[in-house]
């Protein structure tokens, strides 16, 4: 061993001790503020789904890979982070011998040649991420995804991966040229074509692989000191976050669908004996949320992909799923000596530390532990109420996510606490929760008007009690039966189901609210009152039918009835009218003939869509009437129409208006109809067209209205 290789091997000996050090003490702050949250034993049901889960998206990069390209770079640069982990290891045997290599494997043809073609593609591949970040960072584009992003930290990140990649292949090349390389040419092409240029130098592959070391070391001394560094962090954190999402068994980036019963010590909330000063209504302090919030909060790499889609955020709304993590995440590390050190409020608001206790804590975290989680800039707060109010919960963030963060769980959980035990929220939404409760629906509409859509019809709806069974019971819902454009549809499905021969029964003055405005505000009490009240309704109209099917028009209740009422006991099949007409006309039953003048452009609505992955069939319905044509954004990357988190009954008074950027989007594809499959959607883009001055030029309407528009008339 020469005075190169001592050298060598005494300072990576050192920096990595060091390193290693700083690294478990790091490991330790980060576990330690992930358990301060609160229980979540459902994360830990179904293992094997979890497993296959957690392969198919990290090995088979499922949501990364919809941004194509970039998924791609990223699943080589990842594998490469992995696989040539192992030439670091390498490196300390060349940092004690020059030709040193690993035991065993380190001369096998086969591992020169995967090594070297990660290598390869790995530099592609962050080269190209570099070029992408440089190309959207922010001032270089409107609305950046990067707006936000700790930049410093990636271009770190960055450096750090290419001077590894660069590294590797001087090393490389040096024992080409020292005639030590034990690969032939066709497993280390670059390798060698590098050392054929080099000059040979004995201790050469000592010398770099000290640089190796002491970048890669100096990597790892970064991120521990910085454990909110979620760009590093996430390469470890997400597998644990995409393994523990709530629902693994379903698509990859499917928003959510069902919100989570409000919880507390880990078990849903039961109204009838619940305690504010024992139970957890919502969240009100950072450790309130569970601890896989706090591990989401951590995983956050702040890639932005959620805020490139966010419509509250792409119509300059505060609101960016991005900035609310990343300000939740560095208020719960900022928060945690505080905490750890038995500080923290109890669900009286009073102080759990004692005064001794108290002074000796550190000044900084006491100060972030007395602030409010939810309130103004004179407040101090974490997160600004126009923030929280800004969301339509249309799941775009979660859709886009890659490491699995399920913003929406969080904005609602805050939503619970302001409204019911704060009782703040914005003041018009006021009028929709007491129509609720007083009223069973949100326009505070009389109940014995719900029927009143039926008037007119050529036939005779059928209702429950009235006939002896049926195949589907149609749910009306609020809008169907009570807002006049969504009336309309109500009658068209209505009409084609009777055309169609199909077999089903309303409930009539029967049917009340789902709750889903109440609930995705934040009042879960509403919410179970109404829902509590139909499931019993459900139960009785059903009977002893083996088969519980339910249609319904209304994208929020098709998601409620078949993915929340499951929380209160109720298991039926619910379709959307899309996919029942949809099998109509491929069964025959029904049969366009007249096409639709004028081309035909289709909104998907989020709680039919990118909730609950209906995107085929009111095309298939569509495609059958006249000619479809796409917007930019559609199907999973569908644009909110604004309607959803209640928003519908709450002003917007920030930026522009989101009902207006889509229908800016429809009207320029110059189509003649904008075709949609939600109540709240007709008239929130059918209220952006008249905004335009284009309701003589273009005309909304459902997907059942322009089936029915374009069947077969009889002689």
């Amino acid at each position: 061993m020469g005075y190169a290789q001592i050298i060598a091997t005494v300072l990576s000996v050192a920096v990595t001790v060091v390193a290693v050090a700083l690294a478990v003490r790091a490991v330790l702050t980060i576990t330690k503020v992930i358990r301060s949250g609160q229980p979540a034993p459902e994360r830990f049901t179904d293992k094997g789904t979890r497993t296959k889960t957690l392969l198919k998206e990290s090995v088979g990069h499922t949501r990364m890979l919809k941004w194509s390209a970039i998924g791609a770079a990223h699943w080589f640069v990842m594998f490469s982070f992995i696989i040539l982990s192992s030439l670091v290891l390498e490196a300390y045997f060349e940092a004690v011998t020059p030709d040193g290599e690993l035991p065993i494997i380190g001369h096998w043809a086969i591992f020169g040649f995967v090594t070297e073609w990660f290598g390869i593609l790995g530099t592609i591949g962050i080269l190209y991420l570099i070029f992408v970040r440089q190309r959207q960072k922010p001032g270089a584009v409107k609305r950046s995804r990067f707006l936000g992003s700790t930049m410093w930290q990636a271009y770190f990140v960055e450096s750090i991966i290419v001077g590894v990649l660069v590294c590797g292949f001087l090393i490389r090349g040096l024992k080409v040229a020292n005639d030590t390389f034990p690969y032939p040419v066709w497993a280390a092409p670059l390798s060698h074509a590098i050392g054929s240029v080099m000059p040979a130098w004995e201790d050469g592959p000592t010398w770099v692989a000290l640089v190796k070391l002491l970048i890669s070391m100096g990597w790892l001394i970064t991120i521990s000191l910085n454990p909110t560094m979620g760009v590093a962090w996430h390469r470890f954190l997400a597998f644990f976050n995409i393994f523990f999402k709530r629902s693994p068994e379903k698509p990859a980036g499917s928003g959510l669908g069902a919100l989570k019963p409000m919880m507390s010590e880990g078990k849903p909330l039961d109204f009838e004996e619940a305690d504010p000063e024992k139970d957890l209504f919502g969240v009100a302090q950072v450790e309130q949320f569970t601890w896989k919030g706090l591990l989401d909060f951590s995983t956050c790499t702040e890639c932005g992909r959620c805020q490139s889609q966010c419509p509250a955020w792409n119509t300059a709304k505060p609101l960016s799923p991005k900035l609310l993590v990343l300000s939740l995440r560095d208020h719960a590390y900022a928060k945690a000596p505080y905490l750890l050190a038995g500080g923290g409020k109890d669900l009286t608001g009073e102080e759990k530390a004692t005064e001794a206790q108290l002074a000796h804590m550190d000044v900084l975290a006491l100060a972030e532990g007395n602030r409010p989680l939810i309130g103004g800039v004179d407040e101090n707060g974490v997160i600004d109420p126009d923030v929280l109010w800004s969301c339509t919960t249309c799941g775009a963030c979660v859709e886009q996510c890659p490491v699995d963060i399920e913003h929406i769980d969080h904005i609602v959980d805050m939503r619970r606490y302001q409204v019911l035990i704060e009782s703040s929220f914005p003041s018009e939404a006021g009028v929709m929760l007491r129509n609720l409760e007083n009223k069973g629906n949100p326009w505070g509409a009389p109940q014995n008007t719900r029927e009143d859509w039926t008037k007119g019809l050529d036939f005779e709806v059928p209702r429950v009690g009235e006939v002896e069974d049926f195949d589907y019971l149609f749910w009306v819902g609020c809008a169907g039966a009570f807002e006049d454009r969504a009336k309309k549809t109500t009658r068209a499905v209505a009409t084609l189901l009777h055309e169609a021969g199909v077999n089903y029964a309303i409930l009539g003055e029967g049917e009340t609210c789902t709750g889903d405005p109440a609930r995705r505000i934040g009042n879960e009490f509403i919410f179970q009152m109404l829902a509590q009240q139909n499931v019993e309704t459900l139960n009785e109209a059903f009977g002893d039918q083996k088969v519980k099917r339910i249609v319904a028009t209304c994208p929020h209740c098709f998601n409620t009835l078949g993915n929340e009422y499951e929380q209160l006991g109720l298991k039926v099949e619910v379709v959307h009218h899309t996919q029942l007409l949809a099998h109509l006309v491929k069964e025959g039953k029904l049969t366009p003939v007249q096409p639709i003048e004028g081309d035909i452009t289709y909104h998907d609505p989020c709680y039919l869509g990118r909730h609950n992955r209906v995107f085929d069939a009111p095309r298939e319905v569509l495609g059958e009437t006249g000619n479809l044509i796409e917007m930019p954004r559609n199907s999973e990357r569908s644009f909110c129409c604004g309607a959803g988190g209640a928003r519908m009954w709450m002003e917007e008074r920030i930026g522009k208006r989101i009902n207006v950027e889509r229908t800016e989007e429809a009207l320029a594809t110059g189509a003649k109809t904008i075709a949609v499959g939600c109540p709240f959607c007709y008239t929130m883009i059918g209220d952006g067209v008249t905004g335009k001055g284009k309701q003589e030029e273009v005309e909304v309407v459902d997907v059942a209205t322009v089936l029915l528009r374009s069947l077969k008339q009889e002689a």
